[in-house]
């Protein structure tokens, strides 16, 4: 494959703190990476270096000559769009410079405009909702057909359908692209290369051709091998310590050269001790209250409206402990109005609904409107004196925020200068000290960094409680549920995984296109 682009060490500092440093790779034709990271690795950096958009501290950019690049920031600049502006022209306004004929414009933008599924195409780009705006967003640089594109979080903003024609969009293009996203998913189907930055990684990042479960088998054997290295460097500087400190005779050659390579040995046992010691994630358990009840809500024909609009009609489920039920459906479709009829805070407009005696239940809203933004981190992690009272034992605050990846300077700091991220992670914090019958989580992986995604995956798989999880992250609904409940306009089925969802949906569609 002809290289794109490559990089040599580069290195970019935020402030004080180095975001990466002697980054070294390439980008080939017909890639279709993925980049990924912890939150603060500097991937939305290192995305707008590759774009020319901002410069490297250290470090060298070579692409190849004429190289075409697209960059599709995080946030769309919509809202700067005149009164009246279409989406066509949006397109149109896309294509300038490029020496086309009118014809030749007129056919591309059509083309991707029905690609995406618009059907009315002098719609004014003010009308569109946050997921239709971020279609076109998307539409705005595939439509130049560069030689390489730059996404920063393409799923931002779409629901599960826009999600999926982004897969299928994706998968068909003709030209390289690299993707910053969480969603594994997403990178299971569509990406050929996942590359991850991380101190971790004696370069700083790890690169792995093939898709994500490619990836999680590859970076599982260098994390192994890296880890047999660090025993094997510390046998061998035990063994070099003792060796001088015995103060072996021989010449002086042959003494300089023990220390020599003594020195060189625990540089590198203390670089691999740093980079072991940074593979590290929040540490997240839900406590359970140990319940025995078989029966812990029980819907009989349940129906509801608002706003006029069916939701869903004669729904029958029932929650067990150790049930993990998954939520799926577009905005709108009645997700968390299921979920508060759930907890009891709405009654159904028919139909019933028990909840077992005394139901302990533990709410994330994904509004975070339960965290106090005015408050410090410490308040919010421990409301009251210096320990916090976890599955019966004690534990300073100190210890508590390091468990969820807080610095210990961290802790007076308000809630407000906290990321979203950050907050998820209190909001995750505050849960773990309920114990709790039932689960109910709506929508607790946004913001949060794929470490965090696969502990929190973890971590529910293993309660015991019931569970019921609306999320966008696909890959961890089909790793996590036992059944999935599909609330589809007015409509609901119940699926055992995705790829059965799936084909419900493209039966619906097929049967909509038929009327």
């Amino acid at each position: 494959m002809a290289i794109l682009i490559s990089s040599q060490n580069l290195s970019k500092r935020f402030g004080a703190r180095p975001l990466f440093e002697g980054l070294s790779f390439g980008l080939f034709d017909g890639e279709r990476a993925g980049l990924i990271g912890p939150n603060g690795t500097g991937k939305s950096t290192l995305l707008k270096i590759l774009a020319g958009l901002e410069t490297q501290d250290e470090g060298n950019l070579a692409p190849r000559r004429g190289l075409r690049v697209g960059y599709l920031p995080q946030q769309d600049t919509f809202e700067a769009a005149p009164e009246g502006f279409t989406v066509r022209a949006k397109l149109a306004e896309a294509l300038a410079g490029l020496n086309l004929e009118d014809y030749e414009i007129d056919l591309r933008i059509e083309d991707y405009l029905e690609k995406a599924g618009f059907t009315d195409f002098e719609q004014p780009v003010s009308k569109l909702s946050g997921g239709w705006r971020k279609r076109l967003a998307i539409l705005s640089q595939v439509v130049r057909e560069p030689d390489l594109l730059l996404l920063d979080e393409p799923t931002n903003h779409l629901d599960l359908e826009g999600v999926l024609w982004l897969e299928n969009f994706m998968s068909d293009l003709r030209f390289a692209f690299l993707v910053v996203t969480h969603d594994r998913r997403f990178l299971e189907r569509v990406c050929n290369r996942i590359i991850e930055l991380d101190k971790r990684y004696p370069q700083g990042h790890f690169s792995s051709a093939g898709n994500y479960s490619k990836f999680l088998e590859n970076r599982e054997s260098f994390f192994d091998a890296q880890s047999s290295r660090e025993d094997s460097v510390r046998n061998i500087v035990r063994t070099e310590i003792e060796w001088l400190r015995r103060g072996a005779r021989g010449r002086a050659t042959k003494q300089k050269a023990h220390i020599d390579r003594a020195g060189g040995l625990i540089n590198e046992l203390a670089e691999l001790e740093f980079r072991n010691s940074q593979n590290r994630s929040a540490t997240i358990n839900f406590s359970a209250s140990g319940r025995q009840t078989k029966k812990l809500v029980h819907g009989v024909s349940v129906s509801m409206s608002r706003g006029g609009r069916k939701l869903f009609s004669s729904l029958d489920f029932m929650l067990r402990p150790g049930d993990k039920l998954g939520l799926l459906g577009s905005n709108g479709s009645g997700k968390s109005t299921l979920l508060k009829l759930m907890t009891g805070e709405l009654a159904p407009d028919s139909g019933t609904i028990k909840l077992a005696e005394d139901l302990k239940i533990a709410v994330f809203d994904q509004h975070r409107d339960q965290l106090d933004l005015n408050v410090t981190l410490r308040k919010a992690l421990c409301p009251a004196g210096e320990n916090v009272l976890y599955q019966g034992n004690f534990i300073h605050v100190n210890k508590w925020a390091h468990r969820f990846l807080f610095r210990a300077e961290q802790l007076d700091f308000p809630m407000s200068r906290l990321s979203g991220g950050e907050q998820s992670r209190v909001l995750i914090a505050q849960l773990m000290l309920k114990p709790a019958d039932l689960l109910l989580l709506d929508e607790p992986t946004n913001d949060l960094d794929i470490q965090s995604l696969e502990v929190l995956e973890n971590s529910i798989k293993e309660f015991p409680g019931a569970l019921v999880l609306v999320t966008h992250d696909r890959y961890l609904l089909d790793r996590v549920s036992g059944a999935l409940l599909a609330l589809e306009a007015g409509d609901h089925g119940f699926f055992g995984d995705l790829d059965q969802w799936e084909l419900w949906k493209t039966s619906r569609k097929e049967k909509q296109k038929t009327r």
